[in-house]
């Protein structure tokens, strides 16, 4: 049987190489591995409601997180921001998102420049008219002044509407004009081509610049990145733009980027989810982890493979199962991270009746079969591969959870160690 270590390996061979960009000591590119990111939905300026979502999003393993810096207030939040969450020993890059003020922002609060790990570019709002190239080269300059990365991020929302229609005019010029998606497409990849290659100019190093050309439809999304990864090496950021919420913000999202991470595409990402109300902001970088994790291609936590159920498990104990060990492990997680060596490799399984249930288990590293219905009220534990014991009773959940608790300190190196 394949391990997800020789997946992963095999994976990382079909890496596009890109220059890899430094972002106050995260990686992104060359072969480091893929990195999550997500972005907070608060106002910057609220200091504590926006150093707290960062702890939470920070905590759940978004690697990089990004800010919405839109004014004066919250540029001159940044540094405070930074300022608390280092008492919190929570050393995440922040990121700075900036649109139509940003040469402003920047130079009026240079805290908050020195303070941001990396700047956000939009090549279609960062200015316009004979004001847009003052107004980029700005932002360019105190990138090379402070020494920060820049993303260089073009959007279909929010395309140069000027090199659009210079595009337009071009291909009515071609003997068989391109159809109008195309044209787009081709413009989105131009915007940020052309800017990055005006950067340099300017004296940002090559190691200094990651692209994006985001788009919210799946194929358009799948043809901009094959065409934009042949004609460069940049570093590239992947992400559906406006995926949208719930089921189909996260089967967009994955439908898109699996396709191109599958073809080496992508070395960071961002699931942009709508959160439905009351639901946490974490749940996007919850879903990039375990995108990455289910495609081989990284580790971050332990996976719980689990039966969907059917006629034979009438009861809901299983699934209740599963969401309690699943829970455990996403709330052990942070600990073991530092405690243990390879835990996020771990992998268990809670299977609900005898047809697949103990051959299930076997697969994980430690797995359980509950009885189906007509079955006898007994559940074999499966360590390794063998069975271990039989749990019986009202405990089993707790039991079950002791045994994980048992399994990982006996058999993953402390770090100490």
């Amino acid at each position: 049987m394949t391990s997800q270590t020789e997946i992963r390996v095999a994976s990382a061979a079909l890496r596009r190489a890109s220059i890899g960009v430094d972002v106050a000591g995260v990686r992104v590119g060359g072969s480091a591995p893929i990195v999550v990111q997500s972005m907070t939905n608060t106002d910057t300026a609220d200091v504590a409601g926006t150093t707290k979502q960062v702890a939470e999003l920070w905590r759940a393993g978004s690697e990089l997180v990004r800010l919405t810096v839109n004014s004066a207030e919250a540029a001159a939040a940044v540094p405070r921001i930074r300022e608390r969450l280092d008492m919190m020993g929570i050393g995440v890059p922040l990121i700075g998102d900036f649109h139509y003020n940003g040469h402003t922002l920047l130079t009026q609060e240079p805290a908050a420049a020195t303070a941001l790990a990396k700047y956000r570019i939009n090549p279609g709002n960062v200015g316009f008219g004979k004001k847009k190239d003052l107004q980029f080269s700005t932002i360019v300059e105190l990138a090379i002044r402070h020494g920060k990365p820049v993303r260089i991020g073009a959007n279909w929302g929010s395309l140069d509407q000027e090199l659009l229609a210079r595009m337009m005019d071009e291909n009515h010029e071609r003997a068989q004009p391109w159809d109008a998606p195309r044209v787009m497409r081709e413009a989105l990849i131009r915007s940020a081509l052309d800017s990055a290659a005006r950067a340099e100019e300017l004296g940002l190093a090559r190691e200094h610049i990651i692209l994006s050309c985001k788009v919210s439809g799946v194929q358009e999304l799948i043809a901009v990145y094959r065409d934009l990864a042949q004609r460069s090496d940049y570093a590239l950021h992947l992400g559906l733009t406006e995926a949208g919420i719930g089921s189909k913000g996260i089967v967009a999202s994955a439908a898109a980027l699996a396709v191109l991470l599958q073809e080496g595409i992508g070395d960071t990402i961002r699931i942009s989810l709508t959160p439905e109300p009351d639901e946490s902001r974490t749940r996007e970088v919850i879903v990039a982890q375990e995108l990455l994790q289910t495609m081989g291609l990284r580790a971050f936590t332990p996976m719980v493979t689990a039966c969907p159920g059917c006629g034979r498990t009438t009861s809901t104990f299983f699934q209740e199962l599963a969401k309690t060990v699943q829970d455990h492990v996403r709330a052990r997680m942070p600990e073991w991270r530092i405690q243990y060596d390879g835990v996020e490799n771990l992998t268990l399984a809670v299977m609900g009746c005898v047809v697949n249930g103990p051959g299930e288990s076997k697969h994980a590293n430690i797995g359980i079969s509950l009885p189906g219905s007509g079955e006898a009220p007994s559940a074999p534990v499966f360590i390794d591969g063998v069975k271990s014991r039989t749990l019986r009773g009202d405990s089993i959940a707790q039991d079950f959870v002791a045994l994980v608790e048992t399994y990982v300190a006996e058999k993953y190196r402390t770090k100490a160690g």
